[in-house]
């Protein structure tokens, strides 16, 4: 690994929005810079206070983005117990409501220098992408890596006209990350199949939750009672988190478990009508806001019960697994990372989930050798990040040098990348010109007017004018 080199990683989320990729990206760049993989910046979406209001829990808000980096470096120090050394710098955002996320305003790729566009890392590619108006991330970057999160496909399936949706958002999906990306690393095969591919779980937990299940391993051996408490399950209270398919579960097969308890923890926009939904049923199933899954109420749990199938790798199953769980789990791709793992059980079928129920709230967890604990880390994860990405290839004058057994396959290789590099290029010319039309960018489903950032947000990011667009407003950089 050249420790030179510098990885510019770009998300779609930031903490205190405790969000996958709030999360899991701010841990893959603090333990990249760990471990000594080359000079790492973290880039963020800065939103406005009003939108802030929207989207920051607890009514947390923040005037300048150095309080906003303050918050997010104090609350990683105390998750991984180090002081990170990587940089954190803000692009400009705005939220969706209809979307429920975070989309970036004007050109990314200008917010690095050229001399330091060596390798980007984009934390959803597709929707990084969707609606990028500029230079070409293959162009700016010697190796764009891509690492889907979401599964973009599911949510729109469930909403209206779903399957119309789902089959042009399947195309885009393909044609931005395939003209965008050098590779794309997919969680699970729970993601739709995109060009240049490869299926890895490159996230981990937090060594707290590590922490946390070798105590219980101790109190284990000791012969201790280990779990004062029975069965939750923790999620955004959103009906596709996996809310859905809990309550039909439990609503189905209510004379099976007339004695189980359990406790859901979640905040979002659903959570008034699924609290309904589960009074409405003859279990005892208590509803309580959302809280961090480090919590140390969370500990003395013994089964975490996670039926979703919307997923692409459960970070809060991970986290329940690393604290000694017992975990139930639907027979899914999504978990197919965590059946290497004892205490994880799966259902198949709603018929099949009764007993699974029942066996694990009768059982005691299995200890977890130090092999599996392992694999859950982010030490591991970043591991497996690196090989995937194949960011351990020699580099040279800013290209990848590969090896060919012979002066003929060399030439023909040659021939057929430059006809790739020409069929990404005309379509990345396409991609580019439409993505510059307001009209056009609104029919697709951007938010209006995000073409550059506006003046109150080059203001807050200490960002400056640099030329004039065709309608008279002006594009903003460093």
């Amino acid at each position: 690994m050249d420790t030179n080199q510098q990885i510019s990683i770009f998300t779609t989320a930031s903490l205190p929005w405790m969000t996958g990729t709030a999360v899991n990206p701010l841990f893959r760049a603090a333990y990249l810079a760990k471990a000594g993989h080359g000079r790492v910046t973290l880039f963020i979406p800065w939103l406005s206070l009003k939108e802030q209001e929207l989207v920051y829990p607890s009514g947390i808000t923040f005037s300048t983005p150095l309080e906003q980096e303050a918050y997010i470096r104090q609350w990683l120090e105390e998750k991984t117990g180090f002081s990170s050394d990587f940089n954190i710098r803000f692009y400009p955002g705005r939220f969706s409501t209809d979307k429920r996320s975070i989309l970036a305003v004007g050109d990314n790729t200008e917010l690095v220098p050229d001399e330091e566009a060596d390798i980007a890392v984009l934390e959803e590619p597709e929707h990084l992408t969707w609606y990028h108006h500029g230079r070409s991330w293959k162009t700016k970057f010697r190796r764009v890596i891509g690492v889907v999160h979401t599964n973009y496909i599911e949510y729109v399936k469930r909403e209206k006209n779903g399957r119309v949706q789902a089959f042009f958002l399947n195309y885009v999906n393909n044609w931005v990350t395939q003209i965008y990306c050098h590779k794309v690393i997919r969680l699970s095969a729970a993601t739709q199949d995109l060009p240049r591919s490869v299926i890895c779980n490159v996230h981990g937990v937090g060594p707290k939750f590590l922490e946390v299940g070798l105590k219980k391993q101790e109190q284990q051996k000791l012969g201790g009672r280990t779990f004062s408490k029975g069965a939750y399950y923790i999620g955004k209270m959103v009906w596709s988190k996996g809310y859905k398919e809990l309550l039909q579960l439990l609503s189905e097969h209510q004379s099976k478990l007339a004695d189980f308890e359990i406790d859901l923890y979640g905040n979002g926009e659903d959570s008034v009508q699924i609290r309904e939904a589960a009074r409405k049923l003859s279990l005892t199933i208590n509803v309580y806001p959302g809280r961090d899954h480090a919590d140390p109420l969370f500990h003395e749990y013994k089964v975490f019960i996670n039926p979703s199938t919307t997923d692409v790798v459960c970070t809060t199953t991970a986290e329940a697994l690393a604290m000694g769980k017992i975990v139930i789990c639907a027979d899914h791709v999504s978990n197919d990372f965590f059946r290497e793992f004892p205490n994880c059980r799966t259902y198949k079928g709603s018929n099949g989930f009764p007993p699974i129920v029942r066996a694990a709230m009768e059982s005691e967890p299995l200890p977890l050798s130090d092999e599996l604990r392992h694999r859950l880390s982010w030490e591991a994860a970043t591991e497996r990040f690196v090989k995937a990405a194949e960011l351990n290839e020699q580099s040279l004058g800013g290209k990848v040098v590969s090896s060919y057994p012979s002066k003929g396959f060399m030439s023909i290789s040659f021939e057929m990348s430059d006809i790739r590099r020409f069929v990404d290029d005309a379509s990345a010319f396409m991609h580019n010109a439409a993505s510059g039309i307001e009209p056009a960018r609104r029919a697709f489903g951007a938010i209006p007017k995000t073409l550059y950032p506006d003046e109150q947000q080059c203001r807050e990011l200490g960002l400056k004018p640099n030329g004039t667009n065709k309608s008279g407003k002006q594009w903003f950089k460093r």
